[in-house]
């Protein structure tokens, strides 16, 4: 479903001097309309939020909101995001309840889709979404390739005009835990996007590092915005102890990476967000 949500009248405040340090360190690229002729000035974000449970397993959207606020990014893509999914998330809609409290425009992708917990009651569903501080035009949501009984994952798809530009983002969440599998999902996106794909952007948690073939059939038509411009050692995975780079932030030849970090503050998942700064030319 695609819908603007009304504001919020609560106010999430930034707090610590490290969120100051990366709003004016990145933040300075996200800056008001770019006159004609000149590159279109983006910001784009990912973020597996887990639920909204940090590594101590409790629930914080307040939390989770506040630490995207902190990123100022136009367009954020999340995975595993609960919607009426179980007592473990208070059977809240997470989508619509963070594009309420920042004010965005949101696309939900439901990868899982059951029964309501009792009758009467919203279905349960499990997946992806989309935020975007400018209206979504259109949307898609795709299954991706899975084996067996593996989770199903799919790829969610929005086009957005960013001040004046028409794009495409694209947001996913591979399996976890069987290389093949992502292999043939990477393969799926690749088809999906096109080989030669314009104005585009793919987030994501991938499950796998930038040396792996799956990761390599993704950075083989897309630019990976760390690889190029990356601040920091990138790890987005754990929280706790990060180690390894899973999150990604890709892009169309044509959209041009300027800056790429972590935001290593956040603890409102096991993950720790990464946002992009990119060019776009009109």
């Amino acid at each position: 479903m695609l819908r603007r949500i009304p504001r919020l009248a609560r106010v999430l405040t930034l707090a610590g001097a490290a969120a100051v340090m990366l709003a004016t360190s990145v933040g300075a690229a996200a800056v008001p309309a770019n006159a004609e002729g000149q590159p279109v000035r983006l910001r784009v974000a990912t973020y597996n939020i887990h639920h909204a449970a940090g590594p101590d397993d409790v629930l914080d959207l307040a939390d989770v909101a506040g630490e995207i606020r902190q990123l100022r990014a136009d367009v954020i893509g999340l995975q595993e995001v609960d919607r009426h999914w179980s007592e473990r998330s208070a059977f809240v809609d997470e989508a619509a309840w963070l594009a309420d409290a920042l004010d965005m425009h949101v696309v939900y992708g439901a990868n899982l889709d059951m029964d309501p917990a009792a009758p009467g009651q919203e279905r349960r569903q499990y997946g992806t979404a989309i935020l975007s501080r400018f209206p979504i035009r259109s949307w898609s949501n795709t299954y991706l390739p899975k084996i067996d009984n593996h989770e199903q994952r799919g790829l969610l798809v929005a086009d957005i005009k960013v001040r004046g530009v028409e794009m495409r983002f694209a947001n996913t969440h591979l399996q976890h835990d069987n290389s093949p599998e992502r292999i043939m999902q990477a393969e799926k996106i690749v088809e999906l996007l096109g080989d030669n794909p314009k104005r585009t952007v793919l987030t994501g948690d991938l499950n796998a590092t930038a040396d792996t073939t799956e990761i390599k059939t993704l950075t083989s038509v897309f630019t990976d915005s760390w690889a190029e411009v990356g601040v920091g050692d990138g790890y987005t995975y754990s929280q706790e102890d990060p180690h390894a780079r899973i999150d990604f932030v890709l892009s169309s030849p044509d959209v041009q990476p300027r800056k790429t970090q972590v935001l290593t503050t956040a603890d409102g998942s096991d993950h720790l967000p990464m946002v992009a700064d990119f060019a776009v030319r009109r």
